[in-house]
């Protein structure tokens, strides 16, 4: 595989971007569009796991993300540093230090950047609502193609996020933060714009809309992606996609542990009924006598977090003529004989999820946006400009100007789109909202709230 394209710094557009006195290379360019942009921080009120929660110990996406990039930048520091690495890449090591660390960190900020409101079941209330709206006669009458309406029934944050950064985030034009190929290329988790395959990785979720799919052709070509009629994954988005999962499995048991759920007792038993010595081990090691509480689940942290950066970078190194290939079909932390990952996954399937007050708030979310899809779709589709123009002037100025940008209307209104573009905005603009704002507004819109 050719390194040089995968770390392409070429852009959907031409940089217009002054290099007079600044020392930064494309990538580390990228790292500050993202910072600075103001998706990244409105997901300071968006849910990891617990909706709504006014507990400021409780992880949301946005210190999530934080803490997933520092975890993928420690997995390509351990690459960087790594002799076969350095050798198969062909690359002189500090540049690879300054491109395969920005990259990844880059990608790993953005990498929930198009979650909806409420977490992953915000996801699975958007698909599950178009599920029965596409069966409706009003759905009917729309006259979607069939991988047109999938874009809404397996609607999928990564796909959203995809499209933010490509378009959403608009200034003058319809490229977005207008990141670099390769930065692209290690976020896209399912490099995918037709048919869900869950047994195949790259495949296993709808990862980028109909109206991207022109930006993910332009990707895959200039980083060398494409094989045939399929798509591989960028090499590094197996290291965000390993940041990822490494955070959420040892941040969700500290913030239920945080939370009362559990004592430290609780896990330490649940470890050594696993069959996982090494957790066993470790469990009984952390729990010495004379540590207080908070140095225990801190301490078991750092050692999980250390043990599964040891398994993502060994099986990256082990796998890597066939993830250069696109024949490994597994995630870093789970191609594991150990099982520390699955260990970890059952504890929180257990002792997390289950919880009274997540289940309760999810259900919240669920009627939050469904009831918000409900309202303007009814509005947009009613038929009479009077609704749909009050409607248009709620939502988001510059998501009605990508809509624009990409239908070729200069100065038309919402009723002058194409439906698909229609339910695109719609969609656009829940999903782009915070917890706080989407209960607030499904609260306005109901009679509930004052403006």
């Amino acid at each position: 595989m050719d390194w040089k394209a995968l770390l392409s710094s070429g852009r959907l557009r031409v940089s217009n971007r002054s290099t007079d006195g600044d020392p930064r290379n494309d990538f580390e360019s990228d790292l500050g569009r993202v910072i600075f942009s103001p998706a990244i921080r409105r997901m300071h009120d968006k849910t990891q796991v617990m909706p709504l929660s006014t507990d400021d110990n409780i992880h949301t996406r946005l210190t999530h993300s934080l803490e997933v990039s520092i975890i993928g930048e420690s997995l390509a520091l351990h690459l960087v540093t790594n002799q076969d690495f350095i050798d198969w890449t062909g690359l002189p090591a500090i540049d690879l230090h300054r491109t395969v660390l920005p990259i990844v960190r880059s990608a790993c900020l953005v990498h929930d950047i198009g979650n909806p409101p409420f977490g992953h079941f915000g996801e699975e209330s958007i698909g599950s609502y178009f599920q029965d709206f596409f069966k409706s006669d009003r759905g009917k009458a729309l006259g979607l193609s069939e991988i047109e309406k999938e874009d809404f029934i397996h609607f999928d944050g990564n796909a959203q996020g995809f499209r933010i950064l490509t378009k959403l985030q608009i200034l003058d034009d319809l490229y977005g933060l207008n990141l670099t190929h390769a930065t692209l290329g290690a976020f896209l988790k399912y490099p995918n714009a037709g048919e869900v395959n869950k047994s195949a990785l790259r495949q296993k979720k709808r990862g980028v809309f109909q109206s991207e799919k022109d930006y993910l052709n332009q990707v895959a070509h200039e980083c060398g992606l494409r094989r045939g009629d399929t798509v591989i994954r960028h090499p590094l988005a197996y290291l965000v996609e390993a940041a990822d999962s490494i955070c959420y499995r040892v941040m969700d048991i500290e913030d239920g542990f945080n939370k009362g759920w559990y004592s430290f007792e609780d896990i330490r038993l649940f470890f050594s009924h696993s069959g996982s010595q090494l957790l066993a081990d470790l469990a009984c090691e952390v729990d010495a006598p004379g540590k207080s509480k908070a140095g225990k689940i801190v301490a078991l942290r750092l050692r999980l977090i250390n043990i599964l950066v040891a398994i993502a970078v060994d099986n990256f190194i082990k796998n890597y003529d066939d993830i250069c290939r696109g024949k490994y079909n597994k995630e870093l932390v789970q191609d594991d004989p150990g099982n520390v990952d699955e260990v970890l996954s059952q504890f929180c399937k257990k002792n997390v999820f289950p919880q009274r007050e997540i289940l309760s708030l999810e259900l919240t979310g669920d009627t939050v946006i469904k009831g918000l899809l409900d309202r303007y779709i009814d509005y947009i589709l009613r038929g009479t400009g009077s609704y749909s123009r009050k409607a248009e002037r709620m939502i988001s100025k510059s998501i009605m100007k990508a809509a624009k940008l990409e239908t070729g209307l200069a100065d038309g209104t919402i009723d002058d789109l194409p439906n698909y573009y229609k339910l695109r905005v719609i969609v656009d603009f829940v999903s782009g909202m915070t917890d706080q704002y989407a209960l607030s507004h499904f609260q306005m819109l109901h009679g509930q709230r004052k403006i």
